[in-house]
């Protein structure tokens, strides 16, 4: 895991400070960071971002990428100075039209301070002119960019904005955007949403991507290569846009005979939790040699090493689910992370059912027995499992673990109820595990509080009655025909 926090440094020079006038000394800085205390200096405090409109231009020979960020904000406090999370080289920032002084701190803050303070409530817009090589760039000693062959990739959780846009990077700050990339004739730029239009000049096209539903910083993606790309819509009227690197070798037929249904995937998972909420679907997989995929926001990403040893359907369905479960409904902080991937390991399980190779008990009955009482696994609580466990496999499984125990507990009427209201519930928004809890027990009419501390947040093996139906310890169960492929996902989180 590369998850180390390390306290930036002083937040500004002296001069910087001395930028304040006195008739604002009732002002104050921004926090470095927005609260999180898996992440303490991911984020910002001081504004809430509602737009990012992002105009770049990429050079894939070199890897250069230079870009003016205009970002749309409403201040939270009464302001004198605010950062941004980014790391690429920047040449000038304004603050409301009016050139602001601006230094870096710490690992991947921008402190920004305008050259007038700003009022509690004030409409904001800040623009960034930035270049740089985002690959040769790093912070706590990992790097969120991925150099292709024939360009590169933005794709990683819980960050990756700050190689290529500058933001308020944590999930409780979501925005609409606007992005517009050009690049050499022959290679494409693929981002979140629709392709809202291309247009070609002097050897180099421009492509207008727009995003127009709420979307976390993590999720807002950036390929940039060569690709094969492949449109269509859903019988339930998804428009769907894949894309496949034009040198994926061995991989390409399997990752398009599973890309390729997400279509399909899309309406059935409809079923179970509702309209699917979003302008398009779809994914992509670029040359990388990265072994994970992510829910990036509309628009998968998938590692051309997924599909390594066939096609698996049940990836798709893990991403696709959290397009409800993560997107759509995002985690109010990143200790709330069962309620994404929990509910996208159990999609999987649905979909075994609905493939024939497995029930989601039978499922259940499967991991629980599996694993002995004094194995590590059960050490990890899924509902805080904190930053350095935070995609260990029992976030996955033993969160998968949970959500069954919680059907046999409710019934399936108010279980599917459940999973079909709750993403409406807290639609476009952040939600935590409490919430959920709340949500569970106010449908279901049952007092919850003992069956989720049991499942979510205790370090030991629980004991089977506590899910009615899973099984014993010592019971042997047989694997159920779509663990290998729900196994082969594991790497969903090796981010």
């Amino acid at each position: 895991m590369h998850r180390r926090i390390i306290a930036p440094g002083a937040l500004a020079a002296a001069s910087v400070l001395l930028a304040i006038p006195a008739s604002a000394a009732s002002y104050t800085p921004g926090a470095p960071g927005i609260g999180d205390p898996y992440y303490p200096y991911y984020g910002n405090g001081g504004y809430d971002v509602s737009h990012y409109d992002l105009r770049l231009q990429y050079q894939p020979k070199t890897d250069e990428l230079q870009g003016t960020a205009t970002i749309l904000a409403k201040t939270t406090q009464d302001l004198s100075r605010f950062d941004l999370d980014f790391l690429l080289d920047v040449s000038e920032v304004r603050v409301n039209g009016t050139q602001a002084a601006f230094a870096t701190s710490g690992e991947h803050e921008l402190v920004v301070t305008p050259k007038t303070p700003l009022p509690k409530g004030t409409p904001v817009t800040i623009v960034v002119r930035y270049s740089g090589v985002p690959s040769a760039k790093s912070a706590y000693g990992f790097t969120s960019w991925h150099r292709t062959p024939d360009g590169g990739v933005a794709a990683n959780e819980p960050e990756a904005a700050w190689w290529w846009f500058p933001s308020n990077d944590h999930p409780t700050d979501k925005a609409t955007y606007d992005v517009s990339v050009s690049v050499p004739d022959g290679t494409q730029a693929i981002s979140n949403g629709t392709l809202q239009s291309t247009s070609s000049r002097l050897g180099w096209t421009r492509y207008n991507w727009r995003q127009n539903k709420p979307q976390a910083t993590y999720l807002a993606t950036l390929a940039l290569g060569r690709f094969d790309i492949t449109t269509g819509t859903s019988d339930g009227g998804v428009p769907v846009i894949n894309a496949y690197s034009k040198d994926l070798g061995d991989n390409e037929g399997a990752a398009r005979a599973s890309v390729e249904r997400t279509g399909e995937i899309v309406d059935w998972l409809s079923g179970y939790f509702g309209p699917y909420p979003f302008s398009s679907a779809g994914g992509y997989v670029p040359n990388t040699t990265t072994s994970y995929a992510l829910e990036t926001q509309t628009r998968v990403f998938y590692s051309p090493r997924q599909f390594a040893n066939g096609a698996n359907t049940s990836l798709v369905v893990h991403e696709l689910a959290h397009q409800w479960y993560g997107d759509y409904v995002s985690v109010r902080g990143w200790k709330d992370i069962w309620v994404n991937e929990g509910f996208a390991r159990y999609a999987q399980w649905l979909w075994s059912e609905h493939e024939g190779e497995g029930t989601a008990q039978e499922l259940a009955d499967y991991v629980y027995a599996s694993h002995p009482a004094d194995d590590a696994f059960w050490t990890i609580a899924p509902g805080d499992p904190g930053p350095d466990n935070q995609f260990a496999g029992a976030v996955y499984d033993r969160g998968a673990l949970a959500i069954q125990a919680l059907r046999n507990e409710i019934g399936d009427d108010a279980f599917f109820a459940v999973l079909k209201g709750w993403p409406k519930e807290h639609a476009y928004g952040n939600a935590s595990v409490a919430d959920f809890q709340r949500y569970a027990e106010r449908v279901s009419g049952k007092p919850l509080a003992a069956l989720f501390d049991t499942w979510l947040f205790q370090p030991e093996k629980p004991a089977a009655p506590s899910a009615r139906a899973l099984v014993k310890t010592t019971t042997t169960v047989a694997q159920p025909k779509s663990w290998k492929k729900i196994e082969a996902t594991n790497s969903v989180h090796e981010h």
